[in-house]
């Protein structure tokens, strides 16, 4: 089995989540994004779009990096049911690109967060959450100046009615309130699902949340067994 992690300019998170999902027993790569997904084809089993700041994130985060030919390839994939995974500025992208709902925009206290948060489970039955239980508590670090989850009405509406939010922001014993949502998002919401379970974007980082010796939670271990 292979992940492949696709790098643009600015990505700085690949070689964490390489690591990261090596440490789960899963062979994967860095792929630069210019190459395209061609010579991995054959044993694409995943594909991570990194947390960084893609060039330099100028328009808005995630938007030059959406435009490159790679996330036609990513698209292909994930329409055979390949997971793919989109972290931080990845999740921006995946937002910017389609393949997930909604987008992220600065967020309401207009300064960069980098801190540890608490996700409470909302749908515990995709591949990213059935290690977890519903409503447990989770913990995992953010770092981000644009996190903040937006969309219509209508649309966080059709988020909830199929059940597309896998993560958000709570307190410690699981309570989701405005003081426990770091950014300002729309219904505290951290990770959500695109039409396909198998295609997810969340803020949070789960590979800073994996390896034992940084000696912090392990709790985001259990998303990256989506890749297993």
């Amino acid at each position: 089995m292979t992940v492949v992690v696709i790098q643009f300019g600015g990505s700085n998170c690949d070689r964490d989540a390489v690591r990261a999902v090596q440490h789960i027993g899963v062979d994967a790569k860095r792929v630069w994004h210019e190459n395209g997904l061609e010579d991995s084809v054959d044993d694409l089993d995943g594909i991570i779009l990194p947390g960084g700041f893609s060039y330099g994130d100028y328009l808005r985060a995630g938007a030059m990096a959406a435009q490159s030919p790679i996330l036609g390839d990513i698209q292909r994939a994930a329409d055979r049911g390949v997971p793919v995974l989109g972290v931080c500025n990845g999740a921006q992208v995946g937002c910017e690109s389609g393949l997930t709902p909604g987008a992220f925009t600065t967020n309401h206290r207009a300064r960069f967060q980098c801190e540890t948060v608490h996700l409470r489970i909302e749908n515990a039955t995709t591949p990213w959450t059935e290690a977890y239980k519903p409503g447990s508590v989770i913990e995992v670090p953010i770092a981000h100046g644009e996190g903040r989850f937006e969309l219509t009405e209508s649309e966080y509406q059709t988020l909830i009615d199929d059940d597309q939010i896998l993560f958000r922001y709570c307190d410690e014993s699981g309570d989701v309130t405005d003081d426990a949502n770091p950014n300002g998002s729309r219904g505290n919401v951290a990770g959500v699902i695109g039409e396909r379970d198998t295609i997810a974007v969340l803020m949070p980082h789960p590979e800073r949340a994996t390896l034992p010796e940084l000696g912090r939670s392990t709790d985001g271990q259990g998303i990256l067994q989506a890749f297993s």
